[in-house]
């Protein structure tokens, strides 16, 4: 029998732990006190070449994307679906509040120190630019759906933002927010006299 099969895949395993290991090094700079982010300081908080770090993500950004992957997979941002589904609008809206509350609350220093570099480094801007216009892109069809006036859309999308819940939550859980977020939102889209939509709301 041929040794190979078993050689490719211990390969792949050892590639699959090294990644992880590297993804797991970004995280912990990110979230950490550690000043800059770059694939130099990755590597060595890994304790893997640099050389390891470009095969595997091809580039900063893409260990941006990979990151940002990795979080939205912890988050359940997946579950988005389910405000696409919902029978009427103040359910898609609550929905689309707790699946960001769950996501921007996987690691929630990580996600702050994302977006405060996001304002220094332009490949952490375009990597989190891209992600916003996703949520923009996702809110403008979801309102669009349930007939929403499109000027409701920015407001929505400001409410939905990681800055929004995190100032809410304070040093509470950051998915605490998501009752107000949620009404906020509602409020947002059928003006103030929309019912209050917090008493509803599942995080």
């Amino acid at each position: 029998m041929s040794p190979r099969p078993y050689q490719l895949g211990r390969r792949q395993a050892q590639i699959d732990e090294s990644r992880r290991r590297v993804l797991d090094a970004a995280r912990a700079r990110l979230g950490g006190k550690a000043h800059g982010f770059s694939v130099d300081a990755v590597a060595r908080h890994a304790d893997v070449a640099r050389a390891t770090v470009y095969y595997q993500f091809g580039s900063k950004s893409g260990l941006l994307e990979a990151v940002c992957d990795d979080l939205a997979e912890e988050g359940g941002v997946s579950d988005l679906a389910g405000a696409f589904t919902a029978a009427d609008l103040p359910s898609a809206l609550r929905e689309f509040a707790a699946v960001f509350g769950r996501f921007w609350a996987v690691d929630r220093a990580a996600m702050r120190r994302l977006r405060a570099l996001a304002a220094l480094d332009e490949d952490v801007a375009a990597v989190i630019g891209a992600r916003d216009e996703r949520r923009l892109q996702a809110l403008t069809a979801l309102l669009a759906k349930h007939g929403s006036p499109p000027d409701a859309v920015r407001a929505v999308y400001a409410l939905t933002a990681f800055e929004t819940y995190d100032a809410l939550a304070g040093a509470a859980d950051i998915r605490t927010a998501v009752p107000v977020v949620a009404r906020l939102a509602r409020t947002a889209v059928d003006g103030p006299s929309a019912p209050s939509a917090g008493n509803s709301t599942r995080s």
